[in-house]
Order: C-alpha cells, then sequence, then structure tokens
C-alpha cells in the first residue's frame, strides 16, 4: 500500500503541474494584455532597432495622407478597428494635394500609374502577433499608396483599437477579414479589385481566408511568414525554442480555448485551407526565421491548390524580408499584382 500511494501521489503531482503549465501557457499566450510585445519580439529574435530610421522616415509621408478611423462589428458582436487611407485616386487624396501635403514630385509619381488603372486598386494589410494594423505597415504602406493603392489597415481582434479578450490566431480573425473585405467593396464601390497582404499571423490569417468562399474583387493573396496553424507554431516553439515538450500545454490549452474562445488551437489548419485556395498567392518568408519555420512557407507553397509563387529571402528573420532585401521583395510584389490586379 505504501507504494501505490507514493504513486497515487507523484501522479497527483504531475496531473498538477501538468495543469499548472497548461494554465500558465494558456494566460501567457491566448488573452489580451498577458501577450506581451517585448516577449514577441525577443522570441522572434528578428533586430528591430536598425530598421526604426527607414520606418521614421517613411512615417511623415504615410501620416501626410487622408486616413480615417473605421469600425464594424464581427460575427460574434466584437467592435473592430481598422485606419483607412482612401489612395490618392479619390476625393479626399485630391484636397490633401491641393493642401500641400504632399510634395509635387511625389505627387507626379503617384499619379500616372493611379490614373492609368480603370478599376480602382485596394490592399487590406494584416499584422502580426501583438502588433496593431497602422503602426506595423507604415513603412510598406509607403510603397502601396505611392501606387495609387487605398489601404485599410485592421487591428486584429484582442490587439490596438478593436475588443476581445482573445487572440484569434487566424481562425477567427479569417472571419473577421471576410467582413473588412466586404467593408471595402462597400467603400470604394463593387469594381475596386483588392489584394490581401498579410504578416505572421496576418500571413496565416490571409492563408485561412484563401479557403473561403471570398468575393471576386479579391484578386491576389500575399502571405508574408504565415504559419500553418496555432497548435503547430506553438508546438515549434515550445520544442525547439524552450526546449519542452508540447504536452499537455498544447493539448489543455487546446481545451480551454475551444471553451473560453470558441475555436480549436488547429481547427483551422492554413495547410488544409490553401488546398481550397482559387485565388492567387504570393508566398514569401526568411530563410533565418527561427519563430515560425521557413519549412512551413514550403510545406504551405506544396498545399496551394491555385497559382502560386514563392520569395525566400536569404538570412531574413521572422517578419524582416520586407527590410533585408526592398529590391526582392517589392519587385516580388510588383510583379505579382501586375499579373493579378488586371486579371
Amino acid at each position: 500500500m505504501g507504494v501505490l500511494k507514493k504513486f497515487a501521489a507523484a501522479t497527483g503531482l504531475l496531473a498538477a503541474a501538468g495543469v499548472g503549465e497548461t494554465l500558465y501557457f494558456y494566460n501567457r499566450t491566448m488573452k489580451r494584455g498577458n501577450a506581451d510585445t517585448d516577449r514577441t519580439i525577443k522570441m522572434a529574435g528578428t533586430d528591430w532597432e536598425k530598421y526604426f530610421p527607414l520606418m521614421e522616415g517613411r512615417r511623415g509621408f504615410v501620416m501626410a495622407q487622408p486616413h480615417r478611423d473605421v469600425y464594424l462589428t464581427s460575427f460574434d458582436g466584437l467592435k473592430l478597428h481598422a485606419t483607412f487611407f482612401p489612395g490618392m485616386g479619390g476625393p479626399e487624396a485630391e484636397e490633401c494635394s491641393q493642401a500641400g501635403a504632399a510634395s509635387p514630385a511625389e505627387t507626379a509619381q503617384m499619379k500616372p500609374e493611379s490614373a492609368m488603372s480603370p478599376v480602382r486598386k485596394a490592399v487590406i494589410c494584416f499584422h502580426g502577433y501583438t502588433g496593431e494594423g497602422l503602426s506595423n505597415h507604415i513603412a510598406i504602406a509607403d510603397y502601396f499608396l505611392k501606387r495609387g493603392y487605398a489601404m485599410l489597415l485592421p487591428d486584429a481582434r484582442a490587439h490596438g483599437e478593436s475588443e476581445g479578450e482573445y487572440i484569434g490566431f487566424g481562425c477567427l480573425d479569417r472571419k473577421d477579414a471576410h467582413a473588412w473585405i466586404r467593408w471595402l467593396v462597400g467603400e470604394c464601390g463593387e469594381d475596386v479589385a483588392i489584394l490581401l497582404h498579410g504578416t505572421s499571423m496576418g500571413g496565416a490569417t490571409v492563408l485561412m481566408a484563401s479557403g473561403l468562399e471570398l468575393p471576386s474583387n479579391v484578386k491576389g493573396i500575399v502571405s508574408d511568414c504565415g504559419f500553418t496553424s496555432p497548435k503547430e507554431v506553438f508546438t515549434h516553439v515550445l520544442n525547439h525554442m524552450y526546449h519542452l515538450p508540447a504536452f499537455p500545454a498544447i493539448q489543455g490549452a487546446d481545451l480551454l480555448n475551444r471553451k473560453l474562445a470558441g475555436y480549436g488551437m488547429d481547427e483551422c489548419n492554413a495547410r488544409r485551407e490553401v488546398r481550397k485556395a482559387k485565388v492567387p498567392i504570393l508566398f514569401i518568408h526568411g530563410s533565418a526565421d527561427t519563430f515560425v519555420p521557413c519549412s512551413m512557407c514550403d510545406e504551405l507553397y506544396d498545399n496551394c491548390a491555385s497559382p502560386k509563387r514563392k520569395l525566400i529571402v536569404q538570412g531574413a528573420a521572422h517578419a524582416e524580408s520586407y527590410y533585408k532585401d526592398m529590391e526582392a521583395y517589392e519587385k516580388a510584389l510588383t510583379e505579382f499584382m501586375d499579373e493579378v490586379m488586371k486579371a
């Protein structure tokens, strides 16, 4: 009996430890306010400080363009926020230009391409885990705005000014993305051609959305370092970065999340969704990404059923590809958009 009692006590301790690990992981990872930006940056390992001068240099031009806050209600009743830039072709932009917000050189650079396009172009950019729509896209907004694109920059649920306690990790955010697409069509008109662009969790969002019945306005999808599912990316982080087993934290977090947030951690997997994709997809990833391994990009690309392209930026860490090799990134973007936005 002594041995059985000791065994039962040890089993109880292990079970308690498992519950404690699960709760610790879940609260730090899945809930608003506990998911810390600095901790995420440290885990991702990207040195952002060296890019701050570039971001600040572009901020002035971007923020001088007409923009406003917009809101919608999600399928489950959350108030979601985004920042909307109508682009250089809209009436607000004309007023801005006449007021002198853009220099003559910038105006000359932006108007011709915008004027050549018979269909208004727009891009919706989805940010990553613990990020925000506007602040995370200052650098690439310069690229899109100068090419005549309207821009919509949503804050994901449980991020920025959007409501929500539990992070969606693309599984819920793909439904929010569908709502933002419908909002943009209503705002810009039935003939608007839309590009979806996402980074990290945003990349997973647009890839998971590719399996939905998207409006015909969506002409292309760009995923930058998107992951397959929250279950798989956090299993990778626990195993390879913290050298910890995924069991029982992932399985426990899955049970909690189904009850509290309403979705399982592998319920929506981008690998499965791209098998149903009909919209062309450009996959971008950094070869030195240790947070979301580059092998996930290869796997997603191989499973994609729609027309596809892939760019691997050598030496780029997580979400660093645009900054590491801006020339290659913009070239790939431009070639992709020139093809799909005219389709």
